[in-house]
């Protein structure tokens, strides 16, 4: 994926916006359509964890933390997604954590496989059987909120507090995957991670339409930060916003003296690695990346992986709202069977 044209987070006003604004106009129409069509119920219960824009939001810690808190009351969650960036294939496949790459599976999957089982395939309904037939009791789905194949049962969307959903336009002229009034109703909480007036904006659109606001924060993992201390770094990226990678660096107290952003998902091959190590050696860097891009490197790269992860600043609040989730679910599931 290219990385996000930089009108997508400025006014609605500038002239690419208002160019493509009627072809936005005409494809949010069709997401909105699309969106508001029934779709099937799976036999247990399905929670998504989606964003109103293409990007990063913070959608795969936000389904790593909401499964790490079913698996402590004794669920089995099984992640869904449709794996990104790697092959396309008919029949859904569960990742093995030990061989599968992020050329076959993407790269968010073998995330997700460190938590908790995950099916990657593009037939969203077959994924869900399969999950079923394999003793899930409940699904988390790692995007799909605009996909209706599926029934949701509880559909979090969750946004970036510095980016918000941006110039508030649909694709092209904007990020938005549709308009936001057409996504709101079918959202059951937003999720708003990290400070920002773009994140508040969204949240005072959410209030307004009487859906829940959670708030939550990314923290980089210790460990690796304390690796890091006292050293020089050029710091890299694939993702959907490299720029916030970077950021969280800073904070953390980590010297950045190069930053090289690639497109979101870029498939690194051995020449971006020895174009990397080349220019660190030069000025006595060490290599940092993200947890993501990590799993896309070559074999033997000696980059420093940082894992980020994410706490809700309420979390009895979201853990009520997920066990209501699961007793709605499991009720009406049992009075249809």
């Amino acid at each position: 994926m290219r990385r996000a044209p930089e009108f997508w987070w400025r006014s609605r006003t500038s002239a690419s916006a208002r160019l493509l604004f009627p072809l936005g106009s005409l494809i949010g129409a069709v997401a909105a359509r699309r969106m508001a069509r029934p779709g099937m119920r799976a036999e247990v219960p399905l929670i998504c964890v989606g964003n109103f824009v293409v990007g990063g939001a913070g959608k795969t810690p936000t389904a790593l933390a909401l499964a790490e808190m079913l698996i402590a009351t004794d669920e089995r969650p099984f992640f869904l997604s449709r794996g990104y960036g790697g092959t396309r294939r008919p029949e859904p496949i569960v990742v093995d954590q030990d061989r599968a790459r992020a050329a076959d599976v993407g790269d968010e999957p073998l995330l997700l496989a460190k938590v908790a089982p995950t099916i990657v395939g593009a037939d969203r309904i077959a994924a869900a059987r399969l999950a079923v037939s394999r003793g899930a009791t409940a699904i988390v789905m790692d995007d799909g909120l605009q996909s209706r194949s599926l029934e949701l049962d509880l559909a979090l969307a969750v946004v970036d507090g510095e980016t918000g959903v941006g110039n508030g336009l649909t694709l092209p002229a904007g990020p938005l995957r549709a308009p936001l009034a057409a996504q709101m109703p079918y959202v059951s909480a937003v999720v708003v991670i990290g400070p920002g007036a773009a994140g508040e904006a969204v949240a005072w659109a959410a209030r307004r339409a009487s859906t829940p606001v959670l708030r939550a924060t990314l923290m980089p993992d210790i460990d690796a930060i304390c690796r890091l201390q006292g050293r020089r770094v050029l710091a890299f990226a694939g993702i959907g916003r490299p720029q916030k990678f970077f950021a969280t660096l800073e904070r953390a107290g980590v010297t950045v003296e190069e930053r090289i952003a690639f497109p979101d998902h870029h498939r690194f091959v051995p020449k971006d690695i020895a174009d990397l190590v080349r220019r660190a050696r030069v000025r006595s860097l060490a290599l940092v990346t993200t947890e993501k891009d990590a799993v896309r490197l070559p074999q033997g790269s000696d980059a420093v992986a940082l894992p980020v992860h994410l706490t809700f600043e309420e979390p009895d609040k979201m853990r009520g709202l997920v066990e209501a989730t699961l007793a709605r679910a499991r009720a009406r599931l049992k009075a249809g069977s």
